[in-house]
This record gives structure tokens, sequence and C-alpha cells, in this order.
């Protein structure tokens, strides 16, 4: 496929203001060729670029990430990689943590998630600088039907859970 597309045109293929591209032709990511009447016009490898950038963008990558990413003659490639690896692992694991919490909101029968004890202990710990979301997988949660006739010992131990 040979391409060539106006700034318009390039822009809407990634569901992207126009501007954003100016934005990285400025910064040097991005050098389009340009037609007699020095309009931009985006072929094939510009839209292959817009597309790692785009990609790079929503790994969490920096534009200047993303310059050393896509310069073949930047020796700190590999560093910069590297990097980028080891801050994805380490959102990755705040998601998990994330997700354990919600899994653990959702299951509570607290339905303000503070007042359950089994999440306010985790958290004392996380507010006290001395823990994070547990690392272990929870519990499962019983299923059974919970009677609604329990006292105030019966509900603790309910949101406990």
């Amino acid at each position: 496929m040979k391409s060539s597309l106006s700034i318009g045109d390039a822009a809407a293929r990634f569901s992207l203001p126009a501007s954003v591209l100016r934005h990285w032709e400025d910064v040097g990511l991005l050098d389009p060729q340009r037609d007699s009447g020095g309009r931009r016009r985006y072929g094939d490898d510009d839209l292959v670029r817009i597309g790692v950038i785009v990609r790079s963008k929503n790994a969490g990558m920096s534009l200047e990430q993303i310059g050393v990413l896509v310069d073949e003659q930047a020796p700190e490639r590999h560093r910069v990689l590297e990097e980028h690896l080891a801050d994805l692992d380490r959102r990755m694991a705040d998601m998990e943590r994330s997700r354990r919490m919600t899994e653990h909101a959702l299951r509570c029968r607290s339905h303000d998630i503070t007042t359950c004890p089994r999440f306010r202990a985790i958290m004392e710990e996380v507010v006290a600088g001395t823990g994070r979301w547990r690392e272990a997988e929870e519990p499962p949660v019983e299923t059974a039907a919970v009677s609604t006739d329990r006292g105030r010992k019966g509900r603790e131990a309910a949101s406990a859970r």
C-alpha cells in the first residue's frame, strides 16, 4: 500500500487532533514529506511511525522515551526500554493490587467499604506506611445466603469476609 495522506486524514486514522501530529513534528518524532504547496503528506512509513508513537504513549512512554525508541542512532535505547519495562512491572503490580481491592469491595457485605474491618486493617497498614495491599490471593468469600436477622457480631463477622 502506498499512502499519501493529508494531516487531517492521517490524524483521523488514529483518532488524533491534527495539532498532535504538528507537535510530534515540532519535537522531532515525525518528518512528513511536503507537496508542492508545502502541505504535509503522510506516507506509509509515517503512518507506521505514528502507530508506534500512539502505542508507546498508550503504554505510558514519554515523548522523550519514544524519541529514543525511534532513533536508530540512540545508544541509550536498551536502557530506556529496560527502565520502561520496570515501570510497566510496577504499574501492573499496582493494578493487580487495585483489582484485588476492588474484588474485595465487591464481595464485602459492607456498603461502605471503609467500614469493613478487614479492609480497614489493610488500609491502616497502608496509611501508617508499613504495608501495601496484600500480595496474597484473597480467600474466597462464602456465597451462602446471609440471614438478615443477625446481631452486631454477626454483621461484623460477615463484613470481615
